[in-house]
């Protein structure tokens, strides 16, 4: 074997490396007993980002225009806050936020039903930290998902 096929490129990573000498990871989600694909399967990044933005869009408009009285500057501190409140509220009671809500995903717990308050508000301040989402493990959950032992799934 070629030293370079057991070590991986560093254009394909270790993952690929190992996949080509056999190694099975499977899809996203099996260890967490999700289907492979359709409506409750692991949301893809794409949508999951998509979703930020959007959410992150909502914030600013509101801040811009309710708390910081019309100073771009000072509504990208109150968008955060802004961000928060919402995820908390949304997530908590119907498990999506608007943007979340319009690239069909949702937020469950690991075990299949609603994720509760409390790991509501540790995911969201995780979130909004930004770092913790940026972390992700090989279901593609970030790790303010695994602390809050959620999963977005798709609707």
């Amino acid at each position: 074997m070629d030293n370079r096929q057991a070590i991986g490129s560093w254009l394909s990573g270790p993952r690929a490396a190992a996949e080509n000498m056999g190694v099975d990871f499977g899809y996203r989600g099996e260890r967490l007993g999700l289907p492979e694909h359709g409506p409750g399967s692991v949301a893809p990044l794409g949508r999951r980002f998509g979703a930020l933005f959007v959410d992150w869009g909502v914030c600013v408009l509101i801040a811009y225009g309710l708390l910081a009285d019309g100073d771009w500057q000072a509504s990208g501190n109150w968008a955060l806050g802004v961000l928060l409140v919402l995820s908390v509220l949304t997530v908590g009671t119907v498990g999506f936020t608007p943007g979340k809500r319009l690239f069909g995903l949702r937020v469950i717990a690991v075990n299949g039903g609603r994720i509760g308050f409390g790991r509501v508000l540790v995911r969201t301040v995780l979130l909004c930290l930004a770092v913790p989402a940026l972390i992700w493990d090989r279901d593609g959950r970030g790790l303010h998902d695994q602390l809050g032992r959620a999963v977005q799934v798709r609707i």
